[in-house]
């Protein structure tokens, strides 16, 4: 008799999925191509192009910064990859080797015992120093006549823990052993204070080969998930207004990484309720997964105006499918939700003023009309949470507001 698990994966097996492939939306993943960064993969090809050329006539130090999600990782990878890759048809023997200091604690000696098993998979894991593991990676270069391109990502959390010193015997330790320069360095860091911590001739270095990646803007997003759309997603399983949605929703960080993990996240909500398409709401639920922005507590200080007016919000866009609705659409939806609760309709300006609280508040999101709206006029979408959900609690507490006050009529 089979177990309750193995059914249920043969069931989940059995089911359609709007999926064809996960993996482009990994973290892991290097895309083929990366938009909006020609400019930093050229100048990383003019600093590394010696190597090709003319190998062992220098090392060379660069240093990537930027916050979270600009891609410095990918960039990192994508172009060591290629410049590998490259060399080999020229039977240049080069290596290109990625490690995450903050994956190893923030140890020199975790980061070198890494980079020895990458080139000696039976080295021994005891019994070295991290002055013998730095002498014996250069001798291992020297010996097998290699050169490397070493990536230090995260190295925030390498300067954090040990100081300028490890940086500065990495750059100084080839001058000592090797007959002439094999290893360089490509930096990451996250946090650019940290530099402050090295030595003047190291940060010198670095900083005369600095490439500095800005946050990802909208329209940037969307390109670079409808990149992500068609490795990932069958054809037609989600719309342009829902990319542009999730674009405009991870905009306010500028981080692709969160981007690309909303559009994972809708694709699996969409396929849990087997949904022939990727809609708004599984977005907004992706939302509220990766990022509360107000709780239930925040929705209980609302004004019975405030609640009404969210109430029309959530069933407008409920009704329309969409990422977002317009004034006119709230103000006639809240027009009728008002007289379902008895509550006197307030007037535009009013109603204008609580979505403007709420928008402040982050429960709501607004921006101005753009390219298929006519005139110019405020679009108004839910933060977070679903519009089913939303409207199903606030409709739940202004029924029992509306039993008391039934309650307290009576007693009169």
């Amino acid at each position: 008799m089979d177990s309750p698990a193995a059914d249920f994966i043969r069931e989940e097996l059995s089911k359609p999925s709007l999926f064809k492939d996960e993996r482009p939306l990994s973290l892991e993943y290097i895309p083929p191509r990366l938009p909006y960064r020609d400019e930093q993969l050229r100048f990383l090809a003019h600093l590394f192009r010696f190597q090709l050329e003319n190998p062992g006539s220098m090392s060379q130090r660069v240093l990537i910064t930027g916050d979270i999600g600009t891609g410095k990782t990918v960039l990192a990878k994508s172009f060591g990859m290629e410049l590998a890759k490259e060399a080999k048809s020229r039977k240049i023997n080069l290596r290109y080797v990625h490690v995450n200091c903050r994956e190893s604690r923030g140890s020199l000696f975790l980061v070198l015992k890494k980079v020895l098993i990458d080139l000696i998979p039976r080295f021994p894991q005891r019994g070295f120093s991290t002055e013998e593991l730095l002498r014996m990676l250069m001798e291992t270069l020297e010996g097998k006549k290699l050169f490397m391109i070493l990536t230090l990502d995260e190295l925030d959390s390498l300067i954090r823990v040990e100081g300028s010193a490890a940086l500065y015997n990495l750059t100084r330790v080839q001058e000592q052993i090797t007959k002439m320069p094999r290893l360089s360095l490509i930096c990451i860091f996250r946090e650019i204070q940290q530099l402050q911590q090295l030595d003047r001739s190291t940060l010198g270095t670095l900083q005369q080969n600095l490439i500095t990646l800005a946050k990802y803007s909208a329209s940037q997003l969307y390109t670079i998930l409808n990149d992500r759309i068609q490795l990932a997603f069958k054809d037609g399983v989600i719309s342009e207004t829902t990319t542009q949605f999730l674009a405009d929703t991870a905009a306010s960080t500028g981080d692709a990484r969160y981007a690309i993990e909303l559009l994972w996240r809708s694709g699996k909500y969409a396929d849990a309720g087997q949904a022939p398409e990727i809609r708004p709401e599984h977005v907004r639920k992706a939302i509220g997964s990766l990022d509360i922005r107000f709780s239930e507590d925040s929705l209980l200080g609302l004004s019975i105006s405030e609640k009404l007016v969210l109430l029309a919000i959530a069933r407008a866009l409920k009704h329309s499918g969409q990422p977002y609705v317009t004034m006119g659409d709230i103000e006639s939806t809240y027009n009728v939700v008002a007289e379902e609760y008895g509550e006197e309709a307030r007037k535009h300006t009013q109603i204008w003023k609580y979505v403007q609280n709420l928008n402040t508040l982050g429960i709501l999101s607004a921006k101005t009309s753009g390219d298929g709206v006519k005139g110019r006029t405020t679009l108004v979408g839910l933060a977070t949470t679903p519009a089913e959900e939303t409207e199903r609690w606030l409709a739940a507490r202004l029924e029992a507001l509306k039993k008391i006050a039934s309650r307290k009529a009576l007693l009169r």
